[in-house]
């Protein structure tokens, strides 16, 4: 699955390479207007990494905060509730354009117009969760950079199998409210029966709800645990890594700063490098492209991350083909 998102990935960037691009030439003198809808806390360090990413990239193209555009942030801070209220006062800024992270996002952006040019980051679904018509042709205001592509939850069992291999049970956990909770157990389902894995869904929707999720699997034999990309499980990282340290669960997280945390391992995309790339579809739109026209980025490089301290203290050897192929090893 993750060879064939690779060559449609290839596809469409070779079709979007033909389309004629517009000029270079210096942004214009009249300061534009961006918003930027993050679904996690002003003050968490990532998120101010990405949004600099961001900055970054477009000042790379010409646009400067201050000259020539202007730049709302709006920050959800993990309670779902707020994403529609923020959402309307972004469209009520009238905005040249809006970069939004995750879905809930961006499907609350959409509601609130057809017509208000969108980008988003974090979304792993597009078209199942009703965004965009197809990764080639959007075909509405809405496109942007995806975050995991269909089959890369077999991709974290395979992983947790590999490194635990009496493995036997896997509970994937995460909040369906704030990310596409199916998408992801259907790639699971589909890879178990071939690893031998029996899978279980596990939504949660705050910290007690995910307190008690891993206490609950403390008493099963040959468990582990696969933690979904959402901002609930971002905010309760450090409850998550204490609690299966506490009980010696095998665990593969969405995104590096777990294992940088604590966790056992992650398999990911750079999230810091889609918030710098999408500068540029933030630049086309600004210089007249539409997002009907600009195709659904595809990740084309996936990285795996292991801690080995962790690994030692839950009795974990991680074989030697594994930390061969691992972009970092964190001892």
């Amino acid at each position: 699955m993750l060879d064939r998102t690779r060559r449609d990935f290839i596809t469409l960037v070779a079709s979007a390479a033909s389309w004629p691009l517009p000029g270079r030439a210096e942004p214009a003198d009249r300061q534009r207007r961006i918003g930027v809808l993050t679904s996690g806390v002003e003050n968490d360090p990532e998120i101010q990494e990405h949004l600099a990413g961001f900055r970054q990239g477009l000042k790379s193209l010409g646009w400067s905060e201050g000259r020539n555009i202007r730049v709302d942030y709006r920050f959800v801070g993990g309670r779902p509730d707020q994403y529609v209220p923020i959402a309307r006062d972004l469209i009520g800024l009238r905005p040249d354009a809006i970069l939004v992270r995750g879905t809930p996002g961006a499907a609350a952006l959409l509601r609130e117009s057809r017509e208000t040019p969108i980008v988003f980051v974090g979304v792993s679904d597009p078209v199942g969760s009703g965004l965009a018509k197809s990764l080639a042709r959007p075909g509405g205001n809405v496109t942007g950079y995806l975050l995991y592509e269909e089959g890369i939850a077999g991709k974290w069992l395979s992983l947790l199998k590999e490194i635990s291999p009496r493995l036997s049970y896997a509970a994937l956990m995460g909040n369906p409210a704030t990310m596409p909770f199916d998408y992801f157990l259907r790639s699971a389902t589909a890879a178990a029966s071939a690893l031998a894995i029996e899978v279980e869904p596990r939504p949660v929707a705050d910290a007690p709800e995910i307190e008690r999720t891993i206490n609950s699997l403390s008493g099963k034999p040959n468990a582990g645990l696969v933690v979904l990309p959402d901002p609930g499980g971002i905010i309760n990282r450090d409850l998550i890594i204490h609690l299966t340290a506490r009980h010696r669960l095998p665990t593969v997280y969405p995104f590096r700063l777990f294992v940088v945390s604590g966790g056992l391992m992650a398999y990911e995309t750079n999230l810091l490098d889609h918030y710098r790339q999408s500068a540029r579809y933030i630049d086309r739109i600004l210089r007249g492209d539409k997002p009907m026209n600009l195709p659904i980025q595809a990740p084309t490089r996936y990285e795996t991350i292991l801690n080995l301290r962790t690994a030692k203290e839950l009795g974990l050897e991680i074989p030697p083909t594994l930390l061969v192929r691992a972009d970092e090893v964190i001892e």
